[in-house]
């Protein structure tokens, strides 16, 4: 889906942007911290069912953060559901497109290995445009808030027929 900003204005897209994504990372750290303690138990509970066997599958463990990032900023959200919560969406930075996989991809990669270095160039969304991290303009992407961005519809209101569209 391909939003467009009604404001021509940053500060109308970004407003209160960097509070609500320090928030929504927490919410997401919590959420991420549940989904991993409860696949630990269950692989740990498959492992002792399996006499051993199945304690192996405990190695996909890690990827979880990843797949979790990954996964909702392709989904129909195009955010986490912390940054969801909180009012906010993961758009292309030059047409306020949905993200492609390999902006999601790009994206979540660049914003680990961030954390993996002390996370201090998150900073450098003090000094950008639209207060953009390293992984936002690696990746082409913009965190805005929803409020600010409105879906375009296909002409004509084709997007209002009951039913389904035309293009179908």
């Amino acid at each position: 889906m391909i939003y467009r900003a009604p404001f021509p204005d940053d500060d109308s897209l970004t407003h209160g942007v960097m509070s609500r994504r320090v928030a929504a990372w927490f919410i997401d750290v919590i959420l991420i911290g549940v989904i991993v303690v409860s696949l630990w138990v269950t692989l740990m509970l498959f492992g002792f069912l399996t006499l051993g066997l199945g304690f192996g599958t405990l190695g996909i463990l890690p990827f979880v953060p990843f797949c979790y990032h990954f996964i909702s900023l392709v989904s129909p959200l195009c955010a986490t559901p912390g940054q969801h919560w909180l009012g906010l969406v993961v758009l292309q930075n030059d047409s306020f497109a949905r993200p492609t996989a390999l902006q999601a991809v790009i994206s979540t990669l660049v914003f680990y290995l961030t954390l993996a270095t002390s996370g201090l160039l998150l900073l450098i969304a003090l000094i950008t445009v639209r207060h953009r991290t390293l992984h936002d303009l690696i990746s082409g992407l913009v965190v805005v808030r929803i409020n600010a961005v409105q879906p375009l519809t296909p002409p004509y209101g084709y997007g209002n027929i009951p039913g389904g569209s035309p293009y179908a």
